[in-house]
């Protein structure tokens, strides 16, 4: 056998037909036949291609991609012979319309399974720049929802920074001594010169104490302002080269998917020294926010420092007015001292709760300037997590398919018809072998099939009422008994069967050979009175291969009836 026929019997095979039966027909049917087996490839190399597409999208190991590809173009294989096998061209029109409206309810599920990844195939470069706008978009809003909940926290900052200021300005105000008459009302004595110079000297020392620190302050308040300005910039500028830089990657711009020379000349000339000096001015300002917390405290210490050094010093002074001050009034600086020490008592006890509130606040602001680099850092991590998401399966790529289908300023209607109809071109192609086997004209072959169909069922008929007739004839023989041994009756029935088989064969065999002879007969007398010599001897070798050929049939019939079933010695 050739490597043709080879190959055309593999057709024959995937065409679901019979190689016997196609080696009786004509050589145009055989060709007919090749076509059908040729269609049912088409499908199975379709589902392979979106089979291995679709799985391309949820791994990247091509032998699993591979063996599973291949298995289901097989199961397309498989379904598609058995439609094409089971299918029969010489029925009745509603029995063929609704064995093929089936088949092709069947057909055309299996094309949508194929059909639907090649068109996701085809319309990828329009499907992957849905996808990005839709991740630029998820990242727009992240960048949004960061800036209210930084502009919240900046806001309680500030806040927070009044209130800082206002109880200093009640610890300073803590200082302002009232004195009380003996009545216990209240009376504001008017500084004297000892005094209004203590008061001067008090606040020159604070300031001298506190100016390096308000100094370094004011400074850092400057740099800091001014770092803020250019990363505020160099994220602005960032932000717009990033996503330039998306966009020449994705092919919106130049048309070219992948890292090409515009996207390299962005990612080395603008975008890496721009992301380390944001990352540099980032932990600049953090630096910057934790110095500032420290230089406040260290002002605070210095203005703790001055005042506990001064009121010991005004302690000194007092107690040395008072015991003039006794000498001269010792009853009204005895009423007064007490109400003095009053006084004291309360004012450093004011001043000691005030110090408490403004530690808990300068606590609670470094809080919040930790919170708002924690903001930062969640943003950046929100973000990075958006674009490093593939977004590339199945489902994903369908809903943004169906987003462009439904968004018709950008041509989703036209997008949704050419869709439509490449579905149906693939669902076409996928069943294509079965309507090209519906809508052909019966040839030899389907011929064929359809006597040796007819023939069994003739011939499991005629068994049938061979065996109810024997039946109903032993139920009237005395060999009833005889049913109840089931090897002893199969036995019996074969046995009437090849009798009657033999008795047929013998009588057909019988019958020819009387005809035989009365055809010789007459071809004898006329040779005779014609005188014909040679044609005498042919007759008798005729007469001898028939005879030769009669007795092998009858060898062969009774050498093998033994292992013939009823219905096949019947025939």
């Amino acid at each position: 056998m050739s490597t043709l026929d080879r190959l055309e019997r593999v057709f024959f095979w995937l065409a679901g037909a019979s190689s016997d039966n196609l080696d009786a027909c004509p050589a145009w049917e055989r060709r007919k036949y090749v076509a059908f087996g040729a269609t049912v490839l088409v499908p199975s190399t379709f589902a392979t291609i979106a089979c291995a597409y679709a799985l391309s999208t949820l791994t990247d190991n091509w032998f699993v991609i591979g063996a599973v590809s291949l298995v289901w173009a097989f199961i397309i294989l498989t379904v598609d012979r058995a439609l094409l096998a089971t299918y029969r061209a010489y029925q009745n029109i509603f029995r063929k319309m609704s064995q093929f409206a089936l088949r092709i309810v069947v057909a055309g599920l299996m094309g949508i399974t194929i059909s639907h990844p090649l068109t996701l195939l085809l319309f990828r470069d329009t499907v992957t720049s849905v996808i990005e706008k839709e991740r630029d978009a998820e990242i727009d809003v992240a960048r949004k929802e960061a800036v209210a909940q930084k502009a919240i926290v900046e806001a309680r900052v500030k806040t927070l920074e009044t209130e800082i200021a206002t109880q200093r300005e009640a610890w300073n105000a803590s200082f302002n001594a009232k004195f009380l008459d003996e009545n216990g009302k209240p009376m504001e004595k008017p500084l004297t010169d000892n005094e209004k110079k203590a008061k001067a000297e008090r606040e020159a020392k604070i300031a001298e104490a506190v100016s390096p620190g308000k100094l370094r302050l004011e400074t850092l308040d400057k740099e800091m302002a001014k770092m803020s300005a250019d990363y505020q910039k160099i994220a602005a500028e960032l932000n717009q080269w990033q996503t330039d830089f998306e966009r020449e990657v994705n092919g919106q711009r130049s048309g070219i998917v992948g890292l090409g020379p515009r996207a390299k000349s962005i990612q080395e000339d603008q975008l890496a020294w721009r992301r380390a000096e944001s990352a540099r001015l980032s932990g600049v300002l953090d630096t910057m926010t934790k110095t500032r917390v420290a230089v406040v405290a260290e002002i605070k210490a210095a203005e703790d420092g001055v005042n506990a050094a001064l009121d010991a010093k005004a302690a000194d002074e007092a107690a040395k007015l008072k015991a003039e001050q006794t000498r001269i009034e010792a009853l009204r600086q005895q009423v007064q001292q007490q109400q003095a020490d009053q006084f004291v008592g309360q004012q450093n006890s004011i001043r000691e709760t005030l110090k408490a509130q403004i530690d808990a606040q300068l606590l609670q602001l470094k809080g919040l300037h930790d919170e708002i680099t924690r903001l930062a850092n969640d943003e950046e991590t929100r973000i990075a997590g958006i674009r490093a998401e593939p977004r590339r399966d199945i489902l994903a790529q369908t809903k943004a398919l169906h987003h462009l289908f439904e968004n018709d300023a950008e041509g989703g209607h036209f997008a949704y018809i050419a869709y439509i109809v490449l579905s149906l071109l693939f669902m076409l192609v996928d069943t294509i072998p079965l309507v090209v086997k519906f809508f052909s004209k019966p040839g030899p072959y389907d011929c064929l099939l359809d006597c040796e169909e007819v023939k069994f069922s003739r011939e499991r008929l005629a068994f049938l009422k061979g065996f109810d007739r024997y039946m109903k004839q032993l139920v009237d023989s005395p060999f009833l008994h005889i049913t109840q041994n089931r090897p002893l009756e199969r036995a019996l029935i074969e046995g009437v069967d090849r009798s009657r088989a033999a008795k047929a064969f013998l009588e057909h065999l019988m019958e020819l050979e009387q005809t035989f002879q009365e055809k010789l007969r007459l071809d004898r007398e006329r040779q005779a009175t014609q005188g014909v010599g040679a044609q005498a001897e042919m007759l008798e070798e005729m007469a001898a291969k028939f005879y030769g050929d009669m007795r092998e049939r009858m060898e062969s019939f009774f050498r093998d009836d033994g292992r013939r079933t009823p219905v096949t010695a019947r025939a």
